[in-house]
């Protein structure tokens, strides 16, 4: 119930601001960029058939769970994706899905009602910043227009320009943005997280 619960008021948070900043911008000229897994995607089902390996990541199983493609969405990721189309902006989505999975991670994406304008999936590195330029600066995609990016929601800190584990030893300035343009999501399963020393 929390965690349905806590989906719904970030992305219901998310949506209040998105119309409040698109305020002033041509239909088409800005958009929204968010993660697929975690995100708007659900993969909890494949998370719990891994607990009884242990719960650890296994890179064969977790290929067979994309390609089976029905992964559902999660609590209020449709109602953002048609609310930032109802203002006039763009659905993209970034992920580190690899490329070869890019098709059917758009098909299970549309069956999830989350269609999104534009799917970037990873090719040579799980950084994330060149493809958030790549949006902004008009080079994503063939035909794809440069956009002002207004939001970017994820549930890694990574899911967000420049940011890192690391931002947690600083003060709480580093986190300004969070509730205004950087909306983040709860994944108590996996993330860069896992990789921190313990206190």
């Amino acid at each position: 119930a929390e965690h349905r619960a806590i989906f719904i008021e970030t992305y219901r948070a998310a949506a209040e601001h998105v119309a409040m900043l698109s305020a002033g911008h041509q239909p088409a000229t800005w958009g929204v960029i968010l993660d697929a897994d975690e995100t708007v995607l659900d993969n909890s089902e494949y998370e719990l058939g891994r607990v009884p390996f242990g719960g650890s990541f296994d890179a064969p199983t977790w290929t067979r769970w994309v390609m089976e493609g029905r992964a559902p969405a999660l609590p209020g990721a449709v109602a953002i994706k048609s609310r930032v189309r109802e203002l006039g902006g763009k659905v993209v989505i970034v992920t580190n899905r690899d490329d070869a999975e890019c098709p059917i991670t758009r098909s299970n994406l549309d069956r999830a009602a989350i269609r999104a304008d534009l799917v970037l999936c990873k090719t040579t590195t799980d950084d994330k910043n060149p493809r958030f330029d790549a949006v902004q600066n008009g080079s994503a995609a063939p035909g794809f227009p440069a956009l002002a990016i207004l939001e970017w929601i994820g549930d890694n800190i990574q899911d967000f320009p420049h940011l890192k584990q690391s931002i947690r030893d600083g003060s709480d300035d580093g986190f300004s943005r969070f509730g205004d343009s950087y909306f983040a999501l709860p994944n108590p399963m996996y993330g860069s997280w896992q990789s921190n020393p313990f206190m």
